[in-house]
């Protein structure tokens, strides 16, 4: 194994994986490049549209500045892990009923996000959840409906 290249174990979306990396290489570009996984998009690239967001060990994180490497040990759920058996999540569903979802590049950043705030398990004000999403770009809805989606969710 040549000293840029390390074998890193993980679990992704429920899977122990065993993958060998590049320790230059972002998370990002394993999901998308090396595990096929390409529903986290890559958007700016500098950690600040939020287009990348996957859970690592239940925190939202930025996979576009996070190594791959980093990752060896943890828990890792992207947007192709949030459905349950097959079916929309409750947050998916909600993004869909409250007409959330547009262009779509910026949803499964934000679904993994919205899943990560309504598994702490805490009822929060509107402006406390938009601070908490408050990372994320989105240039087709607004905010309006997105912040409707996930406080249905939240605060049921």
């Amino acid at each position: 194994m040549s000293d840029v290249l390390k074998k890193i174990t993980f679990t992704l979306n429920g899977k122990e994986r065993t993958v060998e990396v590049d320790v230059r290489k972002s998370l990002l570009d394993v999901l998308r490049d090396d595990l096929e996984l390409t529903g986290s998009k890559k958007g700016c690239e500098v950690g600040e549209c939020g287009a990348c967001a996957v859970m690592i060990n239940g925190e939202s994180i930025d996979s576009c500045i996070y190594l791959a490497v980093w990752v060896d040990g943890k828990e890792v759920r992207t947007i192709e892990g949030i459905e349950k058996d097959g079916k929309l999540s409750e947050m998916q569903q909600a993004f869909v009923d409250e007409g959330a979802i547009q262009c779509g590049f910026c949803t499964a950043g934000l679904v993994v996000s919205a899943t990560a705030l309504e598994e702490r398990g805490e009822k929060m004000s509107k402006d406390e959840m938009k601070k908490e999403l408050s990372g994320h770009l989105c240039r087709c809805t607004g905010y309006h409906n997105i912040a409707s989606a996930v406080d249905k969710v939240i605060n049921k």
